[in-house]
């Protein structure tokens, strides 16, 4: 989280012409995520402070680049979802350039609104993995999945269009808000070949991405604007 890589990764970007750049946070607190047993007073508080302590000089690189980092919301990492952003982006006085990168298949495993997380983190959200899930509990397990392998978790990763997530209205929200960020195909499925998933993945991105239109769809009947007939039609001459 500091020194070599991170300086590396900055000076990549800058050279590509990039404004965006995602990463992870690292997993200072992570490991005590569970609440019992109970924690040491002031633990998760202690390892936020030093997260944004490492962070702050990097973010600070990334700005003199003219570049986002954008944190990956992902279980494993302290910034997992995004009451865990909040508190890591308090902690780094808000800077510019904490962002975040979006993958609603991370948030459907812990049965987040991932739809109501795009509007609440609008103002973040740079970068974006297409990515689908799945979550089926059953009455032997949830969202940890008792330790099983990939096939048999209540909770799994799937092959665009073959999971739960809803992509039109995530699309159709992008679009709505002017979203101009990535749109990267990022591909895990317990049970396609590979190939097919890139395949079919490639072509589902597409088909969803939406040409925003330049007028209304009624402005056919446009009858222009006229202050004296409008007060005529509202009764008031």
């Amino acid at each position: 989280m500091g020194g070599g890589a991170a300086d590396a990764g900055c000076q990549a970007s800058q050279n590509l012409g990039l404004t965006d750049h995602g990463t992870f946070s690292g997993s200072l607190a992570w490991p005590f995520v569970y609440p019992w047993p109970q924690r040491p007073a002031g633990l998760v508080e202690t390892a936020f402070d030093e997260l944004a302590r490492r962070w702050r000089p990097i973010l600070d690189a990334f700005d003199e680049a003219g570049v986002n980092l954008c944190y990956e919301i992902h279980p494993g990492e302290d910034l997992h979802d995004g009451i865990t952003f909040e508190m890591f982006l308090e902690r780094v006085s808000h800077h510019p350039r904490c962002h975040i990168l979006y993958d609603p298949s991370h948030l459907i495993l812990q049965q987040l609104d991932y739809l109501g997380f795009l509007d609440v983190y609008r103002e973040h959200i740079q970068m974006f993995h297409v990515k689908d899930a799945e979550f089926n509990p059953s009455p032997k397990q949830g969202v940890y999945s008792g330790y099983q392998s990939w096939t048999e978790r209540a909770g799994r990763f799937r092959s665009l269009g073959d999971g739960q997530v809803d992509f039109k209205s995530m699309f159709a929200w992008m679009a709505a808000n002017d979203y101009h960020g990535w749109a990267v195909l990022e591909w895990e499925c317990c049970l396609k070949h590979p190939e097919v998933g890139a395949r079919e993945g490639a072509t589902f991105i597409r088909d969803h991405i939406i040409q925003v239109t330049e007028r209304a769809f009624d402005d056919f009947a446009d009858a222009g604007s006229d202050e004296a007939a409008n007060r005529r039609i509202l009764g008031l001459d």
